[in-house]
């Protein structure tokens, strides 16, 4: 896996850039920004607030990661799921390096008589075994997770 990413460069006097925006270009060609926090004591060292911020970036990953892998899970054992969303809650570290200390994953599935027991399992599996980013997250966080199954008709 490859990523390269690149600082914009030194904002134009107008200001209205930011002094912090990044681009990342992924090994599979797809293009990501990023930028830092508007900070007004400091504008030519902050971001402008154009783009996620980086530690942003990571829990929307980790949540796409796990959302992937309780949907492949649930579709693999032939559950109707028709919808998946997580919603991360994290809590960071007081001082540098400000890693992700907890981190509270809220899954809703939505499907057709979808079992409460099978989404349980699907985001055990995802939490124990296979989502690469959460498992590595919770070196320095602890993760918990809860779950609502919404039925459609």
């Amino acid at each position: 896996m490859e990523c390269t990413v690149s600082w914009s460069g030194p904002p134009p006097i107008t200001g209205h850039a930011s002094a912090m925006s990044f681009i990342a270009q992924t090994g599979s060609g797809h293009v990501l920004m990023m930028d830092g926090a508007p900070d007004p004591a400091q504008p030519a060292t902050s971001g402008a607030n154009l783009a996620p911020r980086p530690m942003e970036t990571v829990l929307a990953g980790a949540g796409g990661c796990t959302a992937y892998d309780v949907v492949l899970i649930l579709r693999r054992g032939r559950h109707d799921v028709q919808g998946c969303s997580v919603k991360l809650r994290a809590d960071r570290a007081e001082t540098d390096p400000k890693v992700f200390t907890r981190i509270h994953m809220h899954f809703e599935v939505t499907g057709r008589k979808l079992p409460a027991a099978a989404v349980e399992r699907a985001i055990a599996m995802s939490h124990d075994k296979y989502c690469s980013a959460s498992i590595m997250l919770a070196k320095t966080a602890e993760i918990t997770t809860s779950f609502e199954v919404n039925e459609v008709g």
